[in-house]
C-alpha cells in the first residue's frame, strides 16, 4: 500500500514540477495557465480509480495583480498526516469573472447535465454539488460580495456550468 501512496505522490509531484517556470512566464505576460493530468490507481478496497489533479495559475488579470494558484481534481493531501489520497468527489475547475452588471461563475464538470447540478447561495458563499453516475463534484466558492438568491441564472451544457449572479 505504501508503494501506491508513493506512486500517487510521485505523479502529483511530476505534474507540479514545472510550476516555477509557469509562474515566471505569467509574471512576464500577465495571463492564465492551466495544467492537469489523470492516472489510474488501485484503492485500498481493491477497486481501480481514476486520479485527476490539476491547477490553474492566474496572474495580472485583475487590478491587484496577485498570483493565484487554484487546484482542482480529486487528489488531496491531508495537512495533518501529509498523506496523499484520492477522493470520490472531485473539485471542478472554477473561474469567477466580474462583469459590469453581473458576476459570472464558470465550472468545468465533464459528464454532468443541468438537472444534475444543485446550487446553494448563502451570502457570498456559493456551494456547488453535482452528481451523475460515478461523476461527483463539490466546491464552495467565495464570491466577491453577497448576492440575493433570486439574482441567480444558470445553465449547464456539455459539462460547463455557467452561473450569472446579477448585481
Amino acid at each position: 500500500m505504501s508503494n501506491k501512496k508513493g506512486n500517487v505522490a510521485g505523479n502529483v509531484e511530476g505534474i507540479l514540477r514545472g510550476l516555477g517556470e509557469l509562474v515566471e512566464k505569467l509574471a512576464e505576460t500577465g495571463e492564465q495557465i492551466k495544467r492537469s493530468g489523470a492516472f489510474d490507481i488501485d484503492t485500498s478496497s481493491g477497486k481501480s480509480a481514476k486520479a485527476v489533479y490539476g491547477f490553474s495559475v492566474k496572474m495580472g488579470l485583475d487590478e491587484n495583480q496577485e498570483t493565484r494558484v487554484e487546484p482542482f481534481g480529486n487528489v488531496r493531501r491531508d495537512e495533518q498526516t501529509g498523506e496523499t489520497t484520492v477522493q470520490e468527489v472531485s473539485e471542478p475547475l472554477i473561474d469567477v469573472i466580474e462583469e459590469s452588471d453581473h458576476v459570472l461563475v464558470l465550472a468545468e464538470m465533464p459528464g454532468v447535465a443541468d438537472e444534475d447540478v444543485h446550487l446553494d447561495l448563502d451570502g457570498d458563499i456559493l456551494t456547488l454539488h453535482a452528481e451523475r453516475g460515478s461523476k461527483k463534484y463539490h466546491k464552495e466558492i467565495v464570491l466577491p460580495r453577497s448576492f440575493d438568491s433570486m439574482a441567480i441564472e444558470r445553465s449547464c451544457r456539455n459539462g460547463i456550468l455557467e452561473v450569472k449572479l446579477r448585481k
